[in-house]
């Protein structure tokens, strides 16, 4: 009863942590933090009980927060402008692109 009682507890949360996660973010930095966050507290629940969930939450949080923010940087550093106001990206062949 009791890991009948887990599991299911354990499929709600992902299931609402994923439609959650559908709505979206502005950022990668926000997604990365709401996705790990999330993935951190089901794993940490499953381990570690509701204090491992926390521990979890909080840990998964921070690094999906970092690696998203990586991303946005990434992404940024992709496109530019140029003191026209032309807006230019470098594409996969490393060739500049005008938009």
């Amino acid at each position: 009863m009791m890991i009948q009682k887990r599991f299911f507890s354990s499929v709600i949360l992902v299931a609402s942590l994923s439609l959650i996660s559908m709505s979206g973010c502005a950022t990668k930095s926000g997604t990365g933090a709401m996705v790990g966050g999330g993935t951190g507290a089901v794993v940490g629940g499953i381990v570690g009980g509701r204090s491992g969930a926390a521990v979890g939450a909080a840990l998964g949080g921070i690094t999906g927060a970092a690696i998203g923010a990586n991303e946005d940087k990434k992404d940024k550093n992709l496109h530019y402008q140029d003191a026209n106001g032309n807006i230019y990206y470098i594409g996969a062949d490393g060739k500049r692109y005008y938009r």
